[in-house]
Parts: structure tokens; sequence; C-alpha cells
């Protein structure tokens, strides 16, 4: 119980840093794609992207992929802004809170590896096909 004693929850920083050793670690062939997109961790997703996904709950949105994925990309796009993933740490500590059963590092990693199909192309629906993490 004395562990936790002086210790604060995990800043921005820390959860960035989670993220970027998640990218890191991805096979060569995916980490140089990965590693071109803008990452943006946040406590919370801005109002205008709530609104946008008719999310009414902060809490129940832990990481967005806003970008063209590689699948849709076209040297014919005009691009506006960079392909982005953002994480959102107030969401994530409080599913890591609820959850118990697996470390912050895992979670941060699912939560990038989730928005990085997005990015590579995948939906929602085939990565629970293969995803099981939620079970």
């Amino acid at each position: 119980m004395n562990d936790w004693l002086g210790r604060t929850a995990p800043d921005l920083d820390t959860i960035e840093t989670m993220a970027r050793a998640t990218v890191a670690d991805l096979p060569p062939q995916f980490a140089g794609p990965a590693g071109a997109i803008l990452l943006r961790i946040a406590d919370f997703p801005p109002d205008d992207i709530l609104d946008d996904m008719n999310i009414e709950n902060a809490f129940d949105l832990t990481g967005l992929y806003d970008g063209i994925p590689m699948t849709e990309k076209s040297v014919m796009d005009v691009v506006d802004r960079p392909d982005t993933i953002w994480l959102f740490r107030r969401p994530i500590l409080d599913e890591w809170a609820e959850r118990g059963d697996v470390t912050l590092g895992q979670l941060v990693a699912h939560v990038m590896i989730h928005e990085l199909a997005h990015h590579f192309g995948w939906s929602d629906e085939e990565i629970a096909e293969i995803d099981r993490w939620w079970e």
C-alpha cells in the first residue's frame, strides 16, 4: 500500500512516451509509416470532436485517428492537415482503473495500435474480428 504514497497520476508526457514506445516496437514496415503520424495527447477530447462524433460523455473516447487511411490516399489529394492520432489521458486512466486487469502501458499500446490500424485502412469491425481485447 505504501508504494503509492507520494505518487501522482501519469501525466500527458508519460502517456506520450508509452505511445511512442509502442510505435518504436513495431516491425519496420509499420514503424516507418506510423512514425509519420502526428501524435497528440490531451486530457479529454475537444468539444468539437465529441460533437462531430455525437459522443455525450468525454470518458467514452480513449483515442481517435483523424486523417485519410493509407488505403484511400491518392497523389491527387489536397492535404489540409496531417494524419493525427489523438490519445485522451483521462478516459484512458479511467478505463485502466475500471478494468484492473492490464497495465497502463498495455492499455496505451492497445489504444495506439487500434488507432494505427485505422491509419492502415482497417475499420472498427475488421479490428474487432482479430482483436479480442475486450472479451
